[in-house]
């Protein structure tokens, strides 16, 4: 037995007649009011704003007997941001270089993070594609240094991190504003401590159990956990911010929460040979044994994370540390004097 809806919602490509809402409305026993046009809409952010018109967001109010008196519809802010949207024209490219870039909707939350981050900005984010895989084979210095920001984002497994090592190693080297996220900011120290330290075969135990230089391990409380399950680090934690640091100054506050999901850390014992080629440690758990924010300075924008603050972002409050490499990347931009090279005709590895 089928169940009597109370409002009928009609993908198309054009606006649905009255006619056509009329016979709607006979053959499934609703209202014609009830009966609700949702024509492709230019942008994402303007179909709340088309329904709104048509009176869903009533319908569904009435239906859950929320009082509209009481609780006006107020859309200000959401107008606000469709706004945004359409007057973002300035072409900003920003490099995702991770190891699922062939599946469409595995950093759907980072990519949308950042476009979120655009809008305050007036750019409109054109996001790169890059296969870690095949940094540099394919993706030359030369191809990654025509960007202007890079992305590298969480994952598991050694397939791929190579690539993106390589990658901060560039960044760092040509001074390409870079957000590392929970392996991003991994692979941030890893290159560090080989190409800065002098710590060759410095690695993760993650993907190399016997480096001499463990500067990402396994966290204390996961060693002798087998069944792994939903063990992880999950979840909100705090982290205290270094006054005067990148992200003190982003966040605008000296106590964060963020979001989390890893079992692997920066290795503590190690933090006082990295601040002294300067990466800083900008970032602890209240009881300061682990490193949740690293930067380094002298660089327009070098900053890692362990945690995944894509989660966080909101289309009306984008997050500090996207709009934090959107703003180094727009600098980047203004301050090129001449392109060499162009990203949109430029062959991978030429």
């Amino acid at each position: 037995m089928g169940i009597q809806p109370d409002v009928i919602v009609c993908r198309s490509d054009q606006a649905v007649s009255h006619d056509m809402k009329h016979k709607i409305s006979m053959f499934c026993d609703v209202p014609t009011t009830a009966v609700i046009s949702a024509i492709d809409a230019g942008s994402l952010y303007d179909i709340p704003l088309l329904l709104h018109e048509e009176g869903l967001d009533a319908i569904v109010c009435e239906t859950l007997g929320i009082d509209l008196d009481e609780y006006p519809i107020n859309l200000a802010l959401w107008e606000k941001v469709s706004q945004q949207a359409h007057s973002a024209t300035k072409p900003i490219k920003i490099g995702l270089v991770g190891k699922y870039v062939t599946m469409p909707d595995a950093y759907l939350s980072v990519y949308e993070s950042i476009v979120h981050a655009g809008f305050g900005s007036g750019c409109r984010i054109e996001v790169q594609q890059v296969d870690a895989e095949f940094v540099p084979s394919s993706y030359s210095a030369e191809f990654l240094d025509q960007l202007d920001g890079i992305i590298i984002p969480g994952g598991f497994g050694e397939r791929g991190v190579e690539g993106m090592i390589e990658t901060a190693k560039i960044a760092r080297e040509r001074g390409i504003p870079t957000l590392g996220i929970c392996l991003g900011m991994q692979v941030m120290v890893i290159e560090t401590a080989r190409n800065q330290l002098g710590m060759g075969n410095a690695n993760s135990t993650e993907f190399n159990s016997a480096t001499e230089f463990p500067v990402i391990d396994l966290m204390s409380e996961q060693v002798n956990v087998t069944d792994k399950g939903g063990t992880m680090r999950l979840g909100a934690y705090p982290a205290m911010l270094n006054e005067g640091s990148v992200v003190a100054k982003l966040y605008a506050a000296p106590v964060v929460s963020e979001r989390h999901r890893h079992r692997y850390e920066f290795n503590a014992r190690f933090k006082d040979q990295f601040e002294q080629v300067g990466m800083i440690c900008s970032g602890l758990s209240p009881d300061g044994r682990l490193v949740e924010f690293v930067e380094l300075i002298n660089h327009p924008y070098f900053v890692g994370t362990q945690a995944h603050p894509e989660f966080k972002s909101r289309p009306d409050r984008p997050h500090p540390l996207f709009a934090g490499l959107i703003a180094a990347a727009v600098n980047r931009n203004d301050g090129r004097e001449n392109r060499i090279f162009n990203i949109d005709t430029l062959q991978a590895g030429s």
